[in-house]
């Protein structure tokens, strides 16, 4: 068994699992999240064979206590060749680190990836009544710690998001666009959103992560800061995404990317 140590945020967890799960998958190992063993619990991933607490604990502190080894991949290209030796040849191990990397093995057992963090029927019931007719524009909306990462390069006003999303409204003119704003601001100026897109629906559906993360699924079009949230967001319906890298840039229908092309240029 492969411990996953899970870093970072859920969408950050989510991906890093669904590389080491794409690595066990080709070379018949099987894999724990230690995360989804306890702390999300709005995944079908959360319900299956040994995502649970007790074995959260024992692989913890069996770590913990230099019962089993740790391999670390923190180096970015880092040459991991004897780590995976280890992976083959030890029973019981734990693994932590971002910079896992088999992306051929992650589109491969994408399908798999994808059922395993279907999201729970509560969380599917709580976003349906929010989903409306015409285009349905998602946008995520990165504060927080964004204010620090890449030096704030992401870090954008509600001014320059909003001028996003008027570039896309002028791409789609004439038809009805239902904006669904998600973040991590809990000071966003909503009326100035609701003021200046007064021309679409804007709902602000204030759900926990896992709700958020599914609304934002069932869209037909993200836009955000580059961030694993909306890209892991896009993975599920094959839903075309923009990363704001340059807030002024006007932008067109082909710059939106897809899951597959996106996962492997993450910043």
């Amino acid at each position: 068994m492969i411990f996953v140590h899970d870093k970072g945020r859920m969408a950050n967890n989510i991906l890093q699992y669904g590389h080491f799960y794409a690595w066990g998958r080709e070379h018949g190992r099987q894999t724990m999240s230690m995360r989804f063993a306890y702390k999300y619990p709005y995944f079908h991933i959360c319900r299956t064979s040994h995502h649970n607490f007790l074995t959260y604990a024992f692989a913890k502190y069996a770590a913990k206590w230099g019962l089993i080894p740790t391999l670390h991949f923190d180096e970015k290209d880092g040459d991991y060749r004897a780590h995976e030796q280890q992976m083959l040849a030890r029973n019981l191990l734990m693994v932590t680190g971002w910079e896992a990397r088999w992306y051929d093995a992650f589109l491969k057992y994408k399908q798999e990836i994808i059922t395993l963090f279907a999201f729970n029927d509560a969380v599917e019931q709580q976003v349906k009544p929010l989903l409306g007719d015409g285009i349905r524009l998602g946008i995520h909306i990165r504060r927080g710690d964004y204010a620090r990462f890449y030096g704030g390069r992401f870090f954008y006003s509600d001014e320059q998001y909003v001028n996003v999303i008027l570039n896309f409204v002028k791409l789609h003119a004439n038809e009805r666009i239902t904006v669904y704003i998600c973040g991590n601001d809990p000071k966003l100026n909503r009326d100035y959103y609701r003021e200046q897109l007064g021309d679409c629906q804007v709902v602000f559906p204030d759900g926990n992560p896992g709700e958020d993360l599914c609304l934002l699924s069932h869209c037909h079009y993200l836009i955000g800061a580059p961030s694993t949230f909306t890209l892991v967001a896009s993975m599920y319906h094959e839903t075309p995404l923009y990363w704001i890298e340059n807030p002024v840039k006007e932008f067109t229908s082909q710059d939106f990317k897809h899951f597959d092309d996106l996962f492997r240029h993450i910043y």
